[in-house]
């Protein structure tokens, strides 16, 4: 009887013991090698049926079959199917060896080990071009800033490019100077007016404001680099970034006066003692010429001399110890030389007298002054306190683990250097506190903000934290500095009026023979330079007429004289520039049959409204 097969192909066959009567047993030797289960292992490993499975396998059925047939039975020995046989040696299941583990497969990625720190210390080109770019940004913001402001001329600027045209007809023509500018310019007038002048015949008060601009750019950027140098790229740009938003960056990058050459080439002066910290003690030397020409464009920048010599010498402490005091030492005889040549080689001394040593004291108020100095640049400024503090408690710049152990700036020089550079910011105030004048203290307070700003950078990375912590704080801060300077910068530039119109109306009435009496005459006298020229105009703030009879009269009295004698031909008023002076000639004028009032041109400024009154002789 065939059997049955029970399970597919290679997983076996059921014995039918119980229908033929065969049971196996388990003194069979073929049970161990799977007749129990029906089974067959072979030496690879592989099971198949012996029923089923064709002869022409590898291991063929044939000889593990049933019993063989009668022809077969004929030709051989008689079939016992249970006396011992000659069977194959195969290995049973139960007493084959385990097999080898196989080896692991190599991994598709290996995880490297975890340094100490997640970034090197070292300078990079990435970090370095990533910081630059950011700073593009800030200079973008910056010209931005500065770019949106627009008004007519302000009364210095006239004055600077009107004296710079002269100098230079002066130099190339041999033309007489209409006055002394040296004698009472706050700068040498052959240094900045002549270079704004050169720009304003090219491009026009545009060109001149624009030289500005590139200037406070050429500060913020140099600012950068030595921040950068003397701590790291985050506190450089957390200082540029604030530096960028303030009233007087804002304001001076679009106004044509000494002040931004002066500041450039002094944040150049420090740039060059900062980078040279490490060469030779000759190399500071380079910045002898350019911190004394910062001087001669704007003799009030000899205030900030000091703190650059000190940095000179601080910045070098740690390479050269008490050597680096002939570095300041060098520096401080370079510059004293190249000014004493240049006082003897001009006639500035007088300017620097009037304007700066011996200048005219005030009425205004030091706590006034200190109020106007704190709006202007006290946000900036107590920022970099509280980064000299922090600083003098932690002089560790980097979060890298691996500068814990990495020696640093000792705390007396950390002390030193947060001491000099915000105090440097109190020098302008202090300054105007003396004089008890407000005149110029929006610009002045500037200079003293730029060395400032590193500390406040510090501040900053403070207050944001270790890999940026809080970040939120550090946005904060900058975005209130920014309204701040936008609301500041815009009312600065609005203080005075437009004269667009008003040029238009004197325009049909001067001449190069007039007699001119004038509020802010040095508005007119630039917007019209081909027609009339300065010694035709007399201020409204200070007179000396000398009558038919050779008596001089000055003041009020002189303006009253001069007006009865019919001595000028067109008198312009404001009532912003002397208010009380105004009011007294407005009164002469009404009561003089000699003159009639020509025109009122309406205007508006930051404070309101007002309008000029034009008066022209009959």
């Amino acid at each position: 009887m065939e059997p049955s097969i029970d399970e597919p192909r290679g997983r076996g066959y059921r014995v039918p013991g119980q229908q033929d009567g065969h049971t196996p047993d388990r003194d069979d030797p073929y049970y161990d090698m799977g007749w129990a289960g029906g089974q067959v292992t072979g030496p690879e490993q592989q099971t198949y049926d012996p029923y089923t499975t064709p002869a022409n396998e590898p291991y063929p059925a044939a000889q593990y079959a049933a019993a063989p047939t009668e022809g077969q039975m004929s030709a051989a020995a008689p079939y016992a199917p249970y006396e011992e046989q000659q069977v194959p040696q195969w290995q049973s299941r139960q007493d084959a060896p385990p097999a080898e583990p196989a080896a692991d497969p190599e991994p598709a990625y290996r995880i490297p080990p975890t340094p100490d720190a997640g970034w090197d210390m070292a300078q990079s080109r990435r970090r370095g071009w990533v910081s630059r770019a950011v700073l593009l940004c800030v200079l973008a913001i910056q010209a931005v800033l500065s770019l949106r402001l627009s008004n007519t001329a302000f009364q210095d600027e006239a004055l600077y490019l009107y004296a710079g045209h002269m100098e230079l007809d002066h130099l190339l023509h041999g033309a007489e100077l209409p006055v002394d500018y040296n004698a009472y310019f706050s700068g040498s007038s052959s240094l900045y007016p002549v270079l704004a002048a050169l720009a304003d015949s090219a491009f026009g008060l545009a060109g001149a404001r624009a030289l500005s601009l590139a200037c406070m750019l050429g500060t913020t950027a140099l600012l950068y680099s030595f921040t950068r140098r003397m701590f790291n790229e985050r506190v450089a740009l957390a200082a540029a970034a604030l530096f960028a938003v303030t009233q007087s960056t804002i304001v001076l990058g679009n106004f044509a006066t000494y002040d931004a050459a002066a500041l450039f080439l002094l944040t150049l002066a420090t740039w060059i003692v900062v980078r040279t910290d490490r060469a030779p003690v000759a190399a500071v030397l380079l910045a002898a010429p350019v911190a004394a020409l910062a001087v001669g464009v704007k003799y009030a920048a000899a205030l900030y001399l000091p703190t650059v010599l000190v940095l000179a010498v601080l910045t070098a402490w740690p390479h050269r110890g008490k050597r680096s005091l002939w570095r300041g030492a060098a520096l401080a005889a370079g510059i004293v030389a190249l000014l004493g040549i240049a006082l003897l080689a001009s006639d500035v001394l007088a300017g620097v007298e009037k304007t700066t040593t011996d200048r005219e004291h005030g009425t205004d108020g030091a706590f006034d002054l200190l109020k106007r100095s704190a709006a202007w640049g006290g946000l900036l400024f107590a920022t970099a306190c509280v980064g000299a503090f922090s600083y003098a408690r932690r002089g560790r710049m980097n979060e890298s683990p691996r500068s814990l152990n990495m020696g640093g700036p000792g705390r007396r020089r950390r002390i030193v250097v947060g001491l000099v550079l915000c105090g440097t910011a109190l020098l302008a105030p202090a300054y105007q506190m003396y004089l008890g004048t407000g005149v110029s203290l929006f610009k002045h307070i500037g200079f003293g903000l730029l060395f400032a700003a590193p500390m406040a950078g510090i501040g900053v990375s403070r207050l944001v934290g270790a890999h940026f912590r809080y970040p939120q704080l550090g946005i904060l801060l900058w975005v209130v500095m920014l309204c701040v300077g936008l609301a500041q910068s815009t009312w600065r530039f609005g203080v005075w009026p437009n004269s667009t119109q008003l040029v238009d109306v004197l325009r049909p009435y001067v001449n190069d023979k007039g007699r001119y009496l004038g509020d802010t005459h040095e508005v007119a006298v630039y917007y019209l330079r081909g027609q009339t020229g300065q010694r035709q105009w007399t201020p409204t703030d200070n007179i000396s007429y000398q009558d038919s009879r050779g008596a001089t009269h000055t003041g009020e009295d002189g303006y009253k004289k001069a007006l009865d004698d019919g001595w000028f031909d067109l008198v312009v008023l404001d009532g912003l520039s002397a208010a009380g002076t105004d009011a007294v000639i407005a009164d002469s004028l009404k009561a003089n049959a000699r003159y009639r009032l020509l025109a009122t041109v309406p205007f508006e400024n930051s404070s309101g409204t007002g309008a000029y009154r034009v008066w022209v002789k009959r």
